[in-house]
């Protein structure tokens, strides 16, 4: 039986180890040629002196399909542009970009120095950016593409410490809908299979292991990294065209859908406010529609605020 991805060739960046790991073997349990970038460094993006890029190669031969390790750093543009190379002088081809390469500076906002900042957004967002820079004309050229962003709860929904993770993975978040809408089946861009979509993962890696509370503990199975993987070769494949600016989650052994940001109620007044106004009404808010309705939010007239 031929398998999801028999053909492709998938670059998958940080999957050395953990999550970017857990994804890379699912690739290529499916078929893929992968390229397993990982610069080797600690959680804080510094150097270290193992290879586990090598390592994920050897694992992924062992499941009888083909591997390249990628050692350039995602963080600057023209070492970003190697990465892609390496798939192009391997296999002639870059069908799927996971943009998963991270590292952690968690500092409360009041005591982050700005070299923390810049490091994280460095490496998660303009690391994106720039892989989806060098794969995208590729992807246009082949008519086909799959590029997945890993993004995380704490740019959904805000995590202590984390000012300049949350904000870059809400970046990342947001650079996806972009490449969704820019290659949109109907639109200029439409004529390509392309698609972009985000996966918020879960599991207890080295990233997870250095929050307060989390130290030394062992991993639950709900909690290994490598259930992330299945989603992702699914999302990577001919079977997900009609996937397009989506937002994943996993937790325990589900898989969860994101609703995207959208109006939910509209407060209005014939002409308009001021602030002073709108601070003595209130809006009766409805739950919720479905995602699938189109509807634009009901406009409710403004109501006195009745004081017990």
């Amino acid at each position: 039986m031929s398998k999801l991805l028999d053909g492709r060739v998938a670059v998958i960046t940080g999957s050395g180890r953990g999550i970017g790991r857990g994804i890379a073997i699912a690739l290529g349990r499916e078929g893929a040629r992968v390229v397993v970038n990982d610069v080797g460094c600690d959680v804080a993006g510094r150097g270290t002196a193992a290879d586990p890029a090598a390592e994920v190669c050897k694992e992924i031969a062992a499941l009888g399909s083909e591997a390249a390790p990628s050692y350039d750093s995602v963080a600057e543009f023209e070492s970003a542009g190697r990465i892609i190379k390496t798939a192009l002088d391997r296999w002639g081809r870059c069908d799927v970009l996971v943009n998963n390469a991270g590292i952690l500076r968690d500092k409360s906002l009041a005591n982050m120095e700005p070299d923390d900042f810049d490091a994280v957004l460095k490496v998660h967002l303009y690391g994106g950016f720039n892989c989806c820079r060098h794969a995208l004309p590729v992807m246009k050229e082949q008519k086909f593409g799959r590029i997945i962003n890993i993004v995380s709860s704490a740019g959904l929904r805000g995590n202590f410490g984390q000012a300049n993770y949350g904000a870059a993975k809400a970046g990342l978040m947001g650079l996806t809908f972009v490449i969704a809408v820019e290659h949109m089946k109907g639109n200029a861009e439409g004529k390509y299979s392309i698609t972009a979509n985000a996966l918020a993962p879960a599991g207890l890696t080295r990233m997870v292991g250095t929050i307060p509370g989390m130290e030394g503990k062992p991993m639950p199975p709900e909690m290994n990294p490598d259930l992330n993987g299945p989603i992702v070769a699914f999302l990577a494949s001919d079977l997900a065209a009609h996937v397009n600016g989506q937002v994943f989650g996993r937790r325990g052994y589900a898989y969860t859908l994101f609703q995207t940001p959208k109006p939910i109620a509209a407060l209005y007044k014939e002409g308009g406010w001021t602030a002073r106004s709108a601070s003595t009404c209130r809006c009766r808010v409805s739950r919720p529609r479905p995602r699938s309705s189109r509807r634009r939010p009901r406009r409710r007239r403004a109501e006195p605020r009745r004081d017990r």
